[in-house]
């Protein structure tokens, strides 16, 4: 038997909290452990309890979400934290790619939306909506002054079959998605995501989707 996703729940509307939690908790495969209302007690919990992920509000009070899900990455670099937010202005989205949230929610989502979100991005995934990922695009195919041009001439480490996994990843698809797109079975993405991120050298399929843009191992107009 699956052992339900245990979750931190950072949320300081006490009213959107509860009914927040009592929603998620009447899914056999998620439990909260721990609620909290802040980032400071966000952060102390996180000492206290084992959780699996964390669902983090953007407009916390005191520390705030952004500087809190900063906090908790440095902490536990492998814990993910899916953000609520009641707006996705490209500012706050370069935040959250910046403290390596894997992805957002909007507030006002259907019930069945989150509760996807919160399990594919405990699987793994990230959980951008097209919004994000063209900001996480345009990001990263602008040249800057810091950084220096790709090398068009850089061997691609990437299978073809990889760089098709990686362009779907790009436009926020999660495993299943590309499995039913790509016509093959859910283990085989997750063993193409798995090598992705190896032969990338990153954590999660956020970062390995920036550094495929930002090195020219797909190309952005080619995403579905």
């Amino acid at each position: 038997m699956t052992l339900p996703l245990k979750i931190l729940l950072v949320e300081d509307d006490e009213l959107f909290r509860l009914g927040l939690a009592t929603r998620l908790q009447q899914e056999s495969t998620l439990e909260i452990v721990a609620e909290a209302e802040d980032g400071e007690t966000a952060l102390d919990l996180l000492t206290q309890q084992g959780v699996d992920i964390v669902v983090l509000d953007v407009g916390l009070p005191g520390l705030g979400g952004v500087e809190t899900c900063r906090q908790i990455k440095q902490r536990l670099p492998n814990l993910p934290v899916l953000v609520l937010t009641s707006h996705s202005q490209p500012t706050l989205i370069n935040r959250l790619i910046e403290v390596q949230a894997q992805g957002y929610c909007l507030k006002g989502v259907a019930a069945e939306s989150l509760i996807l979100a919160i399990q594919s991005v405990a699987a793994g995934a990230s959980w951008w909506d097209a919004q994000a990922t063209e900001q996480i695009r345009a990001q990263f195919q602008q040249p800057t002054a810091e950084a220096a041009q790709p090398d068009s001439g850089q061997e691609n480490p990437l299978t073809q079959r990889e760089r098709e996994v990686l362009a779907l990843m790009a436009n926020g698809k999660s495993n299943s998605e590309i499995a039913e797109t790509l016509y093959i079975a859910a283990g085989t993405v997750r063993v193409h995501v798995h090598s992705i991120l190896q032969k990338l050298e990153v954590r999660d399929r956020t970062q390995a989707v920036i550094i495929a843009l930002r090195n020219g191992l797909i190309e952005a107009e080619g995403i579905p």
